[in-house]
């Protein structure tokens, strides 16, 4: 059923002698890494290094300074709080956001000062490339929508009036307000008036609920703004991912539209060094949030557009300019791993194909963003299954990644690694799947384990070396378990075919996916084929709630958290309904009757003979609460062993470090009941 162990896919096999284990407690203290810039002179990387209290229940960031070429780490702030945005100046300083407004110091933590005063504050702050301006957000209102809003002599009316969509978005009710893009002089620290470059406009930018400053850049120049935003309202916002790149000219104070006739997302836009190209990330459908990711390219000077990854069989991400403007740095996930690329640009734009672009690194781990380049080298993050986040070196050629930061190297030191095998399985219809398989870090192949079966959501997110504070295979497999993580139809990273596949087919293939490779690996000896659990979240809860109907006493447990139950009553609460129609459209539609009928899982309650643990987020949007209570309830009334887990506050995610360790706590707490 499957090819032997690929010994090449191993890592951080080497058993040693530790006595100690990742634990949810220990997890929560290490330092999470976050690469912020590489100084003018390209000697000195600045990152960020977040950490929780627990017992306050809160974090703090604080920025660190590295020598590029390697050496001691020194910590450049300490103010409670959280500095971001950091962005490298000319004159050898460093500028940060920290509190709403704009601080800048020099690269070793000397001198900071506070250098704007905006009322109420600022977010996503970028100065401008010539120092003249400087470029935030801000929430501004427009709409009514509170009683007292239309009714101002009833000041204590908590009622909320809505006559379209998009009337909630992710974990928020929409109140009326909508992020505005604004710039204004800066003088030494001295700000003028704020000018509102979207003013009067009923659309946000950055975009919900995900974006960020990357929504909102400079020209190198400096005398224009670009900035990303879905131009729609109501109904239209709703089903619609047709976000496009507008620029504003400072001198003029016009906008215009520079992806116009462009349907689906526009983002990530990004200019050479020289300012004559802007790159940015594009897709082509409107209505589908998960298509190919191209890299487009136009020239400034002729208008004219370059599509550099047309006839290349992947889906890009994160793209960065080298210095000399030569190369496009960019992300792809490639069979299970997220990897540097590079495209090799050609004179003419247009000539640049897929024959130009060269896969940078390759291993089993995942390059996860850019920090910055200097000289001949690019500094950017790196996770494995095994390691959180740290910054690493690669050479502009590309070649092994070198470490830059160890901030978590004394935890890890302590502690057993587990070995992770990739091994490929054959699916029902004659495919390889690539499958993820995790040990515990004393396993003893003599010995037979509980196995569980991880449900990836998204559902086309990818399953590669990534390292989740929640879904933390590690931490799943130090507590005794082998955890097996098949990279299943829908995914990235083995052809756009491939992640194509789940659209309206959620509980056909990709779920007979599944057991094929829960069935391969327990044919292993040391896998306890009577102890066998899935579990999962968001897509991967459905998954699991599907399974709970299908798996023909396979499975002894499932958990479930923020999954879909009731896909006719899910399609009637979600907001983003653009990933609704595209995945399993309209219930009320004839043409979707498979989807409502064969893939939904509440219609298969009558086969519900196992425990399950549901988990539910009270501000989850998305996924309706609804959702959890009605899988709970159905449990419940079968006499099933269920139990409930509900986070009145957190979203689709669990964001609260106490929370997050009552999660794993019951999490494991459930399968040591039921497993």
């Amino acid at each position: 059923m499957y090819k032997p162990f690929l010994l090449t896919g191993l890592l951080f096999s080497t058993m040693t002698m530790a006595q100690d284990k990742m634990t949810p407690e220990l997890l929560w203290q290490l330092g999470r890494v976050s690469g912020e810039t590489v100084t003018a002179d390209g000697k000195t990387v600045i990152y960020g290094v977040t950490r929780y209290n627990i017992a306050e229940n809160k974090s703090e960031k604080n920025l660190y300074a590295i020598p590029l070429a390697g050496g001691e780490a020194r910590q450049i702030t300490q103010q409670p709080g959280a500095e971001g945005g950091v962005a490298a100046l000319q004159d050898g300083q460093i500028g940060y956001a920290y509190k709403g407004q704009w601080w800048e110091m020099n690269a070793d933590g000397s001198g900071a000062v506070q250098k704007t005063n905006v009322q109420d504050g600022m977010q996503n702050i970028r100065r401008s490339p010539d120092g003249k301006h400087i470029l935030f957000s801000k929430e501004v209102k427009l709409r009514k929508v509170s009683g007292s809003d239309f009714y101002p002599d009833l000041p204590k009316s908590d009622v909320q009036i809505y006559d379209n969509l998009n009337y909630r978005h992710w974990d928020t009710w929409e109140d009326g307000s909508f992020q505005h893009v604004f710039y204004a002089t800066y003088d030494n620290g001295q700000t003028g008036t704020p000018v509102d470059i979207m003013e009067g406009e009923p659309y946000d930018c950055p975009q919900m609920p995900f974006g960020g400053a990357e929504d909102m850049i400079w020209s190198p120049d400096g005398t224009s703004i670009l900035y990303v935003c879905k131009k729609k309202s109501g109904k239209d916002y709703a089903v619609s991912t047709n976000t496009d790149i507008y620029e504003y000219n400072l001198a003029a104070r016009s906008t215009r539209n520079l992806t116009e006739g462009m349907p689906g997302y526009d983002m990530a836009p990004a200019f050479s060094p020289d300012g004559r190209y802007l790159a940015w990330l594009s897709m082509a459908r409107d209505g589908y949030e998960a298509d190919k990711n191209d890299i487009v390219v136009m020239d400034r000077n002729s208008g004219k557009i370059s599509n550099l990854t047309r006839d290349w069989d992947g889906t890009a991400a994160a793209i960065r300019w080298s210095n000399d403007g030569q190369q496009l740095f960019f992300l792809a996930v490639v069979k299970g791993t997220e990897q540097l690329h590079a495209i090799s640009l050609q004179k003419d734009m247009a000539a640049t194909t897929a024959k130009h672009i060269r896969q940078l690194t390759s291993g089993d781990f995942d390059i996860t963003g850019f920090a910055g380049q200097a000289d001949n080298q690019l500094v950017v993050s790196r996770t494995d299954m095994n390691h959180a986040t740290e910054l690493f070196t690669v050479g502009l050629s590309g070649g092994e990644p070198q470490p830059l930061t160890s901030v978590n190297k004394e935890v890890y030191d302590k502690i057993g690694l587990c070995k992770i095998e990739k091994r490929w399985i054959k699916t029902t219809d004659g495919k390889e799947m690539l499958t993820w398989v995790i040990f515990p870090p004393d396993f003893d192949p003599a010995k037979k384990y509980p196995t569980l079966l991880y449900c990836q959501g998204g559902p086309q997110a990818p399953l590669s070396q990534f390292y989740s504070y929640r879904w933390n295979f590690q931490l799943m497999a130090s507590q005794g378990y082998i955890v097996v993580a098949p990279n299943r139809r829908g995914m990235p990273g083995h052809g756009v075919e491939w992640n194509a596949s789940i659209s309206k087919d959620w509980g056909g293939q990709p779920i007979r996916d599944y057991l094929s490779a829960i069935d391969a690996v327990s044919q292993e000896p040391y896998v306890d084929k009577s102890r066998l659990g899935a579990v999962g979240a968001s897509y991967g809860g459905y998954s699991v709630y599907m399974l709970a109907g299908v798996h023909n006493n396979r499975f002894k447990t499932f958990i479930a958290h923020d999954g879909l139950f009731d896909l006719k009553s899910w399609y009637g609460t979600t907001e983003e309904l653009w990933f609704a129609n595209w995945d399993i459209g309209a219930w009320w539609d004839a043409a979707n009757n498979k989807s409502y009928q064969e893939f939904n899982p509440s219609n298969f309650a009558n086969k519900w003979n196992t425990p399950i643990l549901v988990i539910q987020g009270g501000r989850d949007f998305r996924v309706g609460i609804e959702q959890g209570l009605q899988a709970f309830q159905l449990a419940q009334l079968k006499g099933l062993k269920s139990k409930l887990l509900y986070f009145p506050e957190e979203n689709h995610w669990v964001l609260s470090a106490q929370n997050a360790l009552v999660w794993q706590r019951e999490f494991f707490k459930w399968l040591e009941e039921t497993l």
